[in-house]
């Protein structure tokens, strides 16, 4: 689904990324961690295209996405959710949602502005498909409230929602439990593999270990902006270079 080669990102004087190359099968859910500062929201950029790295090619089921830009990612199925929930603030969490949606949108200017049948026919699908989001991830109750005014944790569902909608092949999410207690932890779980086995692709970077470890399949640890090790959960949490490395020990 997702094959990264040779990633390298530069900054100045400084090298974030140097020759990070590993693949995301499709239909997995594959982790990405590491210390901070090594390189994991970087990489994140540059697959979703807010940078556009100094070496390397991204690509997307085969197809190079290297210097796409983000509105070109969204309607080829790849989608992100940020490690600070970015949510339209003063809008409702269902105008949210209906966002997502509206980055397939095939009305125009013209059609929007004199509403015609076609555009009408659209916005009324677009809302029972939001709605639909929302009732995914259950939050259909917060539907008429204000995004601003969310807790925490209801706002990352919301944003998780909001990329759903765009139907994504292959979703990344940053941090996704930043900030959750453990109930809502246990939650978003349960959530991620629903997501995945819809179809769905997932790679999230995160720091919760027993997250990455519960539910991920494949892991990647970068470090100093390398890649340190790849391999299963277990593999992972045996590997000597991981252990001194991330863990802190021996």
């Amino acid at each position: 689904m997702l094959r990264l080669e040779n990633i390298t990102q530069v900054f100045g004087g400084l090298t974030a990324l140097e020759d990070v190359s590993f693949s995301v099968k499709e239909g997995s859910i594959t982790g990405v961690i590491g210390p901070n500062g090594a390189g994991k929201t970087t990489l994140f950029n540059i697959v979703t295209g807010l940078y556009t790295q100094t070496k390397g090619e991204v690509f997307l089921g085969g197809e190079n996405i290297s210097f796409l830009n983000t509105e070109e990612l969204a309607k080829l199925g790849l989608v992100r959710t940020f490690q600070n929930v970015e949510l339209f603030r003063q809008m409702t969490v269902l105008e949210n949602v209906m966002i997502g949606l509206h980055t397939k949108s095939a009305s125009g200017i013209f059609s929007c502005a004199f509403k015609l049948p076609g555009q009408i026919r659209e916005e009324k699908y677009i809302l029972q498909k939001s709605r639909e989001w929302l009732t995914y991830t259950g939050i259909t109750d917060l539907a008429d409230i204000t995004a601003g005014n969310l807790p925490f944790g209801k706002g990352r569902l919301l944003e998780i929602s909001r990329a759903l909608a765009a139907e994504p092949k292959i979703i990344l999410m940053d941090e996704p439990a930043a900030g959750l207690n453990s109930r809502e932890t246990a939650e978003l779980a349960s959530l991620i593999r629903k997501i995945k086995e819809s179809g769905v692709t997932v790679v999230l970077v995160e720091h919760d270990m027993d997250l990455v470890m519960d539910i991920c399949e494949s892991i990647v640890v970068l470090n100093l902006g390398k890649k340190l090790a790849e391999g299963t959960p277990r593999q992972i949490q045996e590997n000597p270079a991981v252990i001194s490395a991330y863990l802190g020990e021996g």
